[in-house]
């Protein structure tokens, strides 16, 4: 059995979970709603404001669905009770960033600005003040998106190890490289 699969799912107010019976989880909460397709070897059981998650056989395939279940119903419950949120820090000479509705504009060393388009499940906000970096706060319901879409940003620059210019992560650490040496 495993370990994070047979953990508890305590349901918050005003969050509702149902289950239909071709095993698609469904939760709503003020924040949205969010559903997923559960394996069919998995049983969820909902007593009051507590969710179980358990196993129907004893497979190796089962017993790793179980943990993935768990945890996918899980980060659901917490998306659309709390939200997710992912901060990007854009660090540079005249690197830039805006944001006007679902569109994210990137000014970062490129002969032109990048534009990328956001989905509506996501929402994005710059803080850009003179003279500092521009943080980048990406917030939505699904872990899975927001992390996929925070990846996606920062892969536009990556942080590079010998001046550190890039987007990162506010908590990322850029190990940092010595340049080419002098020679006398």
């Amino acid at each position: 059995m495993s370990r994070i699969g047979k953990l508890l799912i305590n349901i918050p107010k005003g969050v509702k979970v149902q289950v239909s019976k071709t095993n698609v989880v469904t939760v709503k909460g003020k924040l949205g709603e969010l559903s997923e397709q559960i394996q069919k070897s998995i049983g969820v059981k909902i007593d009051g404001n507590v969710l179980s998650v358990n196993s129907k056989t004893n497979s190796k395939k089962d017993r790793a669905f179980h943990g993935l279940s768990r945890a996918l119903i899980n980060n659901m419950v917490i998306g659309v009770s709390d939200g997710y949120e992912k901060k990007l820090e854009v660090i540079g000479v005249g690197y830039r960033a805006s944001a006007r509705g679902n569109i994210l504009e990137l000014n970062v060393g490129y002969s032109h600005p990048i534009a990328m388009q956001l989905t509506n499940e996501i929402s994005v906000d710059v803080k850009q003040e003179k003279r500092k970096n521009a943080f980048i706060t990406i917030k939505g319901t699904d872990k899975q998106l927001v992390g996929q879409v925070a990846a996606k940003i920062r892969s536009i620059r990556k942080p590079e190890p010998f001046k550190g210019k890039g987007i990162r992560y506010t908590d990322e650490y850029v190990r940092r490289k010595a340049g080419k040496a002098a020679s006398d």
